[in-house]
This record gives C-alpha cells, sequence and structure tokens, in this order.
C-alpha cells in the first residue's frame, strides 16, 4: 500500500477575441500540466480511510513545474516534494518528508495551439526523513501526458506513469509500479469549473490497485502577479485490491502560475 501511495505523489496558447473569451482561456489553461508557464502549486491529498483497517492517511505536495529549452526542443520540468503522514502499526502516525520526484517532458508540436502533449524521463530519489515514509530505494522510468483544450467549456486529458526501483536499501521490497490520473475540467463561467481527477494506481509487484472517481469543484482568479487556481475534490475509490488501498479521501489545492 505504502509504496503506491509514494509512487502516485511522485505532474498552451489560445486565441482570443475579447475579455470574456480571454478569461475563459485563462481558466482553462490553469489546469494545463503543460502550460508554458512557471507554476507553484501547493496540493493535499488526505485518504479518510484505507482498505483493511479504519486508519488515515495523509500527503501534502509542493510542486515546482518550469518550461526549458534543450535538445532543440521545447521541455517541461515538474518536481515534486511530498511530506507525508502514515499510520504506524502500532497504533501511532509518523510524519515527514517523503521521496522527491521529478520528470522532463519533451512537448510534441501537435499542430494545434490548444492540444498538449509531451513524455520523457522521471526519476524518484530516496530523500525521506523515515523508512516508514519513503521507498528506500532509486527508481526511475518515464512521464507522459495529454492536456487537450480546443473546447473552451470542457477539456480533458491524462497523466500516465511508470517507474521501477534501480538501486537502492536491498532489504526493502522492489517498486513496479504505474498511475493514471485522467482529468477532466468543465468551464462554469466567471472562472469556475468542476473538476475530476482522481490517480489510478496499480502495483506489477503485487496486482493491487485503486481506482478512485472524484468530482470537485475549483475557481480560477487572475491578480497582478499570477494566475491563482483553487480547488477541492472528495474521492471515492470505485475498485481496490489489497490491503492500505484508499476508500475516499479529499483532493485539495492553490496553485500558482506566474
Amino acid at each position: 500500500m505504502k509504496e503506491q501511495m509514494l509512487v502516485a505523489g511522485a505532474v498552451v496558447a489560445a486565441l482570443v477575441s475579447g475579455p470574456l473569451v480571454a478569461q475563459e482561456n485563462a481558466a482553462a489553461q490553469a489546469n494545463n500540466p503543460l502550460a508554458n508557464t512557471t507554476a507553484l502549486n501547493f496540493q493535499n491529498l488526505y485518504t479518510g480511510e484505507l482498505t483493511g483497517s479504519d486508519r488515515d492517511a495523509n500527503q501534502f505536495f509542493l510542486r515546482y513545474a518550469k518550461p526549458f529549452s534543450a535538445l532543440g526542443g521545447n521541455w517541461l520540468m515538474r518536481a515534486t516534494l511530498p511530506v507525508n503522514t502514515f499510520p504506524d502499526a502500532g497504533g501511532g502516525d509518523t510524519t515527514g518528508i517523503g521521496d522527491f520526484n521529478v520528470f522532463a517532458a519533451y512537448l510534441f508540436d501537435t499542430g494545434n495551439p490548444a492540444i498538449s502533449f509531451g513524455i520523457g524521463p522521471q526519476l524518484t530519489m530516496p530523500t525521506a526523513t523515515d523508512d516508514m515514509l519513503g521507498t528506500e530505494k532509486w527508481s526511475a522510468g518515464f512521464a507522459n501526458v495529454l492536456f487537450n483544450a480546443a473546447n473552451p467549456k470542457f477539456q480533458w486529458g491524462y497523466l500516465l506513469t511508470w517507474q521501477a526501483s534501480f538501486a537502492g536499501n536491498d532489504d526493502r521490497t522492489d517498486v513496479n509500479a504505474g498511475a493514471f490520473q485522467p482529468f477532466a475540467f468543465y468551464q462554469l463561467g466567471q472562472g469556475w469549473y468542476l473538476r475530476s481527477a482522481g490517480i489510478w494506481t496499480y502495483d506489477f509487484k503485487t496486482d493491487s490497485y485503486s481506482v478512485p472517481i472524484g468530482l470537485g469543484l475549483g475557481k480560477v482568479m487572475q491578480t497582478d502577479l499570477a494566475t491563482v487556481n483553487a480547488f477541492i475534490e472528495p474521492q471515492y475509490s470505485i475498485a481496490t485490491k489489497g490491503d492500505g488501498q484508499p476508500e475516499w479521501g479529499v483532493f485539495a489545492g492553490l496553485n500558482f502560475q506566474f
């Protein structure tokens, strides 16, 4: 369970024709993980109940994204540092820094400025401050992102990641896990939108998995310094296998694009 939660925690220009359309485009692009802007995100995933127990857990994510140019193309780097709170076997909780994850996605020219597609390598480093809070493994794999904002009212896409361990503590379980995050956003107007962005996880070592579905509400606000995106999204798992999978939770965040 813990390895799956840790891995899951391990990521466009548009035509405008007036102030209202510009506001709608800004609201749509505020959720684009491949937007050509620097982003700083503060996000939190609270798990209210884990399968096989009545315990809860929490993960706070500090995320930073930055576009850059290299090897003759455009890329986007996203780095994530989690602060995890996981239940102990003795009945208490352990809180501290988890494993640091970073990926770099090469941005392909799709021929449509409203459709973004990127793929590239990812790396997870064993930076956890307690062995309960990380895998104690170095892991590598890939990240693939699609975001379609061709429709100003409805945007959709996904983030697909996979990684496997290649070094680290030999006494710890090897990592071989994937995560798929389908996301959809429906613009309500004046910066408000509906959202669904649950992260589906699968552990190839144990065949355990979770499939959470969410429905939440967000608000995009334009300030002089940044585009601010605040949201909250309750989630419920429609399918799970294995102990320690999330039964339900709440995903919330405050994102800034500069």
